[in-house]
């Protein structure tokens, strides 16, 4: 799992079967200060309610193929989570 912020959508007007109704967002991996790093990666939405600026938690892989309600649906990142807070352990 990884902390991202979305930065964008993707519109795509043909779809694969299992990814009809599923919205594709970009998402910017971050480090562990929440600072940008590497390339943006495209991920679908499987919270149904990411939308850009928000702080997300996503996997990838095997992991992002089976969070979507079609599971073994063709993605390589999904959105599984909204962050609302992130508290760092003293230490």
């Amino acid at each position: 799992m990884q902390f991202g912020r979305v930065v964008g959508t993707v519109v795509a007007s043909v779809k694969a079967d299992g990814l009809e109704g599923v919205r594709l967002l970009i998402v910017q991996p971050l480090d562990r200060r929440r600072e940008p790093r590497g390339t943006a990666v495209v991920a679908a939405d499987a919270v149904v309610m990411a939308g850009p600026g928000e702080l997300v938690h996503y996997v990838a892989a095997r992991e992002a193929a089976e969070a979507l309600v079609e599971t073994f649906v063709p993605v390589d990142h999904a959105i599984v989570g909204i962050v609302d807070a992130v508290e760092e352990a003293e230490g």
